[in-house]
């Protein structure tokens, strides 16, 4: 009965050993809920395995670690610096490229050029504890005005290395409230960009926030730049906040258009108008700004560019960014004349000078030669005239203070000596001509033509004498024009007044009266036509009559008139005699001779013999528009 063990329950002796390792039920129901919900708790905790980044480490030490070094992955690898956190290598920067005019934003006042008057004002204000509510920066473009405005925030917050300092016009730049408005995060300091910001909406949520008070500053503070494209809603709007804010809030205005603002609103504001940069300051920050970025620059091409600023420091400074990257083409790394005119697309100085001297030594040929050239390089005839102009300009400033303004030897002593040899009338004369050729050069369809032309005509007439020369002359002329025989020597010679023929008096004494009348003394005009029978006419002298009716003394209305006319004091005398007949009188005989010849033409006379009653009527006076005057159907 031994082989049938297995038949009541009972295992083979050789299978005793594989019964022992079977599982039994409670295992496999264990096993089961293990595999269906996973085990509650491990009764050991297993060896973790390594992450990714652990496995890609060990994978890197075993490929190009030395042999010495153990390729085993440590179970707690060292943090990893972050990339910030190292220090920048040689040669590199930590940051973007940041152009000059953001990297050399003001950051104190000492640092605002230019603006000195301001400067002063707020820092009385700020001494004397008299801060106004809002202020309003105007000006051109680049002069400062957002910079000035985020000044202000810093200088009315700021609270000192220590903490303890109040408002001030040197803020220390350390605090916490310095380099957050510096950095443009302060939470109390609130920038708008009214351009992108125009409506009630935009205005509404300001009127909201200003109830409540700073979080961290001394002051809240509302930056509104462009604040002239807000629109007249919103303007009215903020009207009342802006007149009555809490103590707390201050508003700070920039605007380029001031007179877009309402009247209200700038009642309301205390008002700084920024001046434009003079060009010799901006060529002084401008040669600071290359001394800092260890840039070489030549004096005159600092000036060149202050001149292209046009007082803005903002666009002064993209220029010379612009030059500094364009002398760094050629490997010198140095800013030169040259490349900025060229940059900038500049007439050369000397060229002006030359195309000067060839305008007022009438050399047409040389003119145009140089015209041609400077077309060549590239120079524009507009820039050319405005050029030739601007030399024009400083030469007549120099021919008035005496010092002239130049950035070179030559040209320096070139514009004293054309201050010296030419004529205030001749300068003005040829910046007239410069300035009506401007005109032409920028509309004409052809500008290169058309500055040909114009330099063409101001030489030919940079030699012509100007209309006052022109009138002093034909008075010499006149002045040196033979006497008038005299009517009977015996009188001469016996010391009695000479008597001129009227057909010698009448013209000159005609146009000296028409002079007075032009120099604004009607009433003496009319006297000198209605009284005044001359008898004797020389410069500076008259001898006159009066006609009879007429014996008023007139000695002084005469005097003056004459004076005014010519500009020289006149001897005024009034003899005896009879002398040419007054304008008047002359005018009269003219008119009745004139009417005779007129009457007795075969015309007139035979028309007055077919017409017995007709009259012959002379009408002096134009017959006004739509009938007026005389009744000619009489």
């Amino acid at each position: 009965m031994d082989d049938s063990r297995d038949m009541f329950g009972d295992t083979p002796p050789w299978d005793e050993d594989d019964a022992d390792d079977k599982p039994d039920a409670a295992e496999l129901e264990a096993a089961g809920q293990q595999s269906m919900f996973g085990a509650p708790e491990p009764e050991a905790t297993p060896e973790p395995k390594p992450t990714t980044a652990e496995l890609e480490a060990a994978g890197q030490s075993a490929m190009f670690a030395e042999a010495t070094e153990p390729a085993v992955v440590p179970a707690q690898p060292k943090p990893v610096e972050a990339p910030s956190a190292k220090p920048a290598p040689a040669g590199t920067t930590a940051q973007p490229y940041r152009v000059l005019a953001r990297k050399y934003r003001p950051q104190t006042f000492a640092e605002l050029i230019g603006q000195e008057a301001m400067v002063q004002t707020l820092a009385n204000a700020i001494k004397r504890d008299r801060l106004a509510h809002a202020f309003l920066m105007t000006g051109v473009r680049g002069v400062g005005k957002t910079s000035t405005a985020r000044l202000i925030a810093k200088a009315l917050n700021c609270i000192g290395p220590d903490g303890q300092g109040g408002p001030t016009i040197d803020p220390c730049g350390q605090c916490e409230p310095c380099v957050a408005i510096a950095e443009g995060r302060h939470i109390d300091v609130i920038e708008m960009d009214a351009a992108s910001h125009t409506g009630v909406d935009d205005v509404r949520e300001i009127i909201e926030a200003v109830r409540y008070a700073a979080v961290s500053a001394r002051y809240k503070i509302y930056i509104i730049d462009e604040v002239h494209m807000l629109s007249r809603n919103a303007f009215n709007a903020l009207l009342k906040t802006l007149e009555e804010p809490p103590a707390h809030v201050k508003f700070l205005f920039a605007t380029t258009e001031v007179d877009k603002l309402p009247v209200t609103v700038l009642s309301r504001c205390q008002r700084f108008d920024l001046r434009r940069i003079p060009a010799p300051m901006l060529a002084g920050h401008f040669a600071h700004v290359c001394a800092k970025e260890g840039v070489e620059a030549e004096a005159e091409a600092l000036a060149m560019v202050a001149a292209a600023a046009e007082g803005s420091v903002r666009d002064g400074l993209s220029i010379l960014d612009q030059a500094i990257a364009h002398a760094d083409l050629d490997g010198e790394g140095q800013v030169r004349a040259d490349k900025v005119r060229d940059m900038l697309g500049l007439s050369d100085k000397s060229v002006q000078r030359k195309l000067i001297a060839a305008i007022l030594d009438g050399k047409g040929g040389d003119l145009l030669d140089l015209v041609a050239h400077q077309f060549a390089l590239g120079v524009e005839p507009i820039a050319l005239m405005r050029g030739l102009m601007d030399l024009t300009h400083r030469v007549a400033v120099a021919q008035v203070s005496g010092s002239a303004e130049a950035h070179s030897t030559e040209e320096r002593e070139a514009i004293e000596g054309w201050a010296k040899s030419l004529r205030a009338g001749q300068l003005h004369r040829l910046w007239q001509l410069l300035l009506k050729g401007h005109d032409e050069v920028k509309s004409a369809p052809d500008p290169l033509v058309a500055a040909q032309m114009a330099l063409l005509r101001i030489m030919h007439a940079s030699d012509m004498p100007d209309p006052g020369a022109l009138v002093r002359k034909l008075e010499e002329i006149a002045s040196r024009a033979p006497a008038a025989p005299v009517a009977e020597q015996g009188s001469a010679a016996s010391g009695a007044p000479v008597a001129m023929s009227p057909a010698a008096i009448s013209p000159r004494w005609e146009a000296l009266v028409d002079d007075v009348e032009h120099a604004g003394e009607m009433s003496a005009a009319n006297t000198m036509r209605m009284q005044v029978r001359v008898v004797e006419l020389s410069p500076g002298l008259l001898r006159y009559a009066q006609p009879p009716g007429f014996n008023e003394d007139i000695v002084a209305v005469l005097r003056g008139g004459l004076q005014a006319a010519t500009g020289e004091r006149w001897q005024v005398e009034k003899v005896a005699g009879e002398g040419a007949p007054t304008l008047v009188e002359v005018h009269q005989v003219k008119k009745t001779a004139d009417a005779e010849a007129l009457r007795s033409s075969p015309l007139v006379e035979a028309t007055l013999a077919a017409f017995p009653g007709a009259e012959l009527i002379q009408e002096d006076r134009q017959a006004a528009i739509g009938g007026g005057g005389r009744n000619w159907r009489r």
